[in-house]
């Protein structure tokens, strides 16, 4: 059976006006997948994922999502068909956990105030913080924060969720329990997920495929499975970085 293809790249440009950082670009994202793009500081990922979630244009070549390209006619569709979660959660410290997660609710549904908070709840059961519905952010742990982040990104039941580094500062119990809740939620739900990090024991959990880019050389420099990665790559940045762990 043919796979589905949520995310395509052909001969992309990432970066911004004056200032390439990725040349010449190309991979596919797939439905159902956990995909990852990972590398060095400064290499790039985050403006990957930048250029995908429609922030930034790609300085040249093709990226579609959903089988859409970003532009004006169709930015409002592809808004409603991805889900993105920020680093640090980017929650609205004046509104409680349930508000942030109406947000995107009320804005861009005609629900009415009852059927948001009822959907808001739902995804907070899902992401098993009900009980923290009518918490602030800051009376809240960092990585409740981010499942908070997570139930929002979710919202309007999108077909791809992004994820920027939504392991970075948390402990590795909590790392741990949030690789879980994605793995739950993809298997749930069947979104897609795209994810940047470099934990090593997050990619070798969830990952389905990487895809890691290299500063120096401007390029996607792998693309596979973790564990092809690790033990069947040729190029010795590879190498060093998915046997860091063992050395």
């Amino acid at each position: 059976m043919e796979k589905q293809t949520m995310i395509q790249l052909q001969n992309v440009d990432a970066g911004y006006p004056g200032a390439v950082i990725l040349e010449n670009i190309s991979f596919n994202v797939f439905k159902g997948e956990i995909f990852i793009l990972l590398g060095g500081s400064g290499c790039g990922k985050s403006t990957v994922m930048k250029h995908m979630i429609g922030l930034n244009p790609v300085l040249s070549g093709n990226l579609r999502v959903a089988g859409l390209e970003w532009d004006f006619d169709t930015r409002t569709e592809l808004c409603r068909k991805i889900g993105v979660m920020f680093q640090s959660g980017a929650l609205f410290g004046s509104m409680t956990c349930l508000e942030n997660v109406m947000l995107p609710i009320r804005e861009f549904t005609s629900s009415k105030k009852r059927a948001c908070c009822e959907r808001a709840m739902q995804l907070l059961r899902d992401v098993e913080l009900e009980d923290a519905a009518d918490k602030m952010p800051s009376e809240i742990s960092g990585g409740m924060r981010k499942r908070v982040a997570i139930a929002r990104a979710m919202a309007l039941d999108p077909e791809i969720v992004f994820l920027d580094e939504p392991s970075a500062g948390l402990d590795p119990i909590t790392s741990a329990a949030l690789d879980d809740l994605i793995l739950k939620l993809r298997a749930e739900k069947g979104m897609t997920f795209v994810i940047v990090t470099h934990e090593l024991d997050s990619i070798f959990k969830i990952a389905d495929r990487c895809a890691m880019f290299d500063k120096s050389r401007r390029a996607m420099i792998a693309l596979g499975r973790p564990q092809e990665l690790k033990h069947k790559s040729e190029d010795a940045f590879v190498k060093r970085f998915f046997n860091r762990g063992s050395e």
